[in-house]
C-alpha cells in the first residue's frame, strides 16, 4: 500500500528534468505514494518540450521551462542538470515554492539544507532552516551514496566503531540515459569485435572494473568521490552525535561497474571490542535497512530493483580480526533517491499540518 500522507488537501508540484532519469522516477514516487498533488507539472529544456508522456493516469505532455511555470507551485522538485538547478531555483523560490534539490547543485554551492527524514531526529534539518533568505527553504536530497553512508554511519554510531570504511560500485545510470546508452552500446560492439565508442566515460566501462574514468570524462571519478565525502561529512557533523564525536566518519572509495542500475556496497567496520552480528544488524534494521533472511541469497542489483529502502546480506564477521565486520548492501540509486527527496515534502507538509 502507498505510504504517503493523508491530506484533505492537495499541492500542484513540478519536476524540473522530467526527462531525466531522475525525474522519471521521482514522478512514479509521488504516484506510488499517494502525494498529495492536484497537479504534477513537469519542465524541462526547451529541447524535451513537447514530449508526451502520462502523470497521475492521465496524459500530458513536458514543458519548456519559462519565467512563469513556478506559479502556484507548492513544491519544486529539481531532478535534472546541474545548471538548471542553480538557474532557475531562485525563480521557483520567489514565485513562493518549496525547492527540493536532487541535483547537489545547491548543496554544493551552500544554498540547501541537506535532509534525510529516515535518519530523523539524529541528522534531521529544522523546518524552516536553510536557503539563502530569498524565499521559501531549499532543501538537498542527497544521492543514493550519501544516504547510504549516512545511514551506515549513524546506525553504527551506538556501537562506537573505531572506523568505518565503504567501498561504493556505482551503476552507468548515475550518469543519466547517456550513460545507460553508452553501456549498452560498447557491450554491443564488445561482443560484435567492433571498436567502441566512449563519449560518456570515456574508458571501457563494459566488462570492466575502473578507478577513474578518461581524462575529457567531467565530472572525474575523484571529483565525484570527493563530493559525496563531503556531503556525508557535512550532514554528519551537524547532528549531535557527529558534533560529539560519537560518529566515525566513513572513509569513501569508488569503483565503477558494468551495471546498468542500482548501487552496490561493501562496507568494513571495526570496534574496540567485538560484537554480536545481530546487534549490527538490530542497529542498521531500525534506520529502515532490510536484512536478508538467514536462509535468503545476498541481495543483488536486480533484487533492489524498485525498492525503496537499503537492502543488506547478513553481517560476516573478519576472518583475521575479531572485532571487524563485514557488511554487503544494495539499493535502487533511483527509488531511493526519489524517495527521500517524497519524503522532504511529505515531512514539511506533516509539520504544517501538526
Amino acid at each position: 500500500m502507498p505510504s504517503g500522507p493523508e491530506s484533505s488537501s492537495s499541492h500542484r508540484v513540478a519536476i524540473v528534468g522530467a526527462s531525466s532519469l531522475p525525474g522519471k522516477e521521482l514522478k512514479l514516487v509521488l504516484e506510488d505514494r499517494n502525494f498529495p498533488a492536484s497537479d504534477i507539472v513537469l519542465l524541462d529544456e526547451s529541447l524535451m518540450a513537447g514530449t508526451l508522456t502520462e502523470a497521475g493516469g492521465e496524459l500530458t505532455f513536458i514543458r519548456a521551462l519559462e519565467e512563469d511555470s513556478f506559479e502556484g507551485v507548492r513544491f519544486a522538485f529539481f531532478a535534472g542538470c546541474t545548471a538548471n538547478a542553480e538557474r532557475n531555483s531562485p525563480i521557483a523560490q520567489r514565485a513562493g515554492a518549496t525547492v527540493i534539490d536532487m541535483t547537489g547543485a545547491l548543496a554544493a554551492s551552500g544554498r540547501a539544507t541537506g535532509w534525510i527524514p529516515a535518519l530523523a531526529p539524529l541528522l534531521q534539518a529544522k523546518l524552516g532552516s536553510g536557503g539563502n533568505g530569498a524565499g521559501p527553504t531549499v532543501y538537498s536530497s542527497p544521492s543514493a551514496p550519501v544516504i547510504i553512508a549516512c545511514t551506515l554511519a549513524a546506525g553504527l554510531a551506538q556501537l562506537s566503531p573505531a572506523r568505518v570504511a565503504i567501498l561504493f560500485f556505482p551503476p552507468v545510470s548515475e550518469r543519466d540515459q547517456a550513460g545507460v546508452d553508452e553501456l549498452e552500446s560498447q557491450t554491443a560492439s564488445l561482443l560484435s569485435f567492433r571498436e567502441i565508442a566512449k563519449p560518456v566515460f570515456d574508458v571501457q566501462v563494459a566488462f570492466n572494473l575502473v578507478s577513474d574514468y578518461g581524462e575529457d570524462c567531467k565530472p572525474r571519478m575523484q571529483d565525484r568521490r570527493t563530493a559525496i565525502a563531503r556531503e556525508v561529512a557535512e550532514l554528519l557533523s551537524g547532528s549531535a552525535a557527529g558534533r560529539s564525536g560519537k560518529i566515525a566518519f566513513p572513509a569513501i572509495q569508488l569503483v565503477q561497474a558494468p551495471v546498468f542500475y542500482g548501487y552496490a556496497f561493501a562496507a568494513y567496520a571495526e570496534f574496540p571490542s567485538q560484537h554480536a552480528d545481530g546487534q549490527l544488524e538490530a542497529a542498521l534494521s531500525n534506520l529502515g535497512v532490510k536484512f536478508a533472511a538467514a536462509e535468503e541469497p545476498a541481495p543483488t542489483n536486480v533484487t533492489a530493483a524498485g525498492e525503496s529502502n537499503i537492502l543488506m546480506a547478513r553481517v560476516q564477521a573478519d576472518p583475521n580480526v575479531a572485532s571487524g565486520a563485514w557488511l554487503w548492501g544494495v539499493a535502487d540509486n533511483l527509488r531511493l533517491a526519489a524517495t527521500n527527496a517524497v519524503r522532504i515534502a511529505e515531512a514539511i507538509l506533516a509539520g504544517s499540518e501538526s
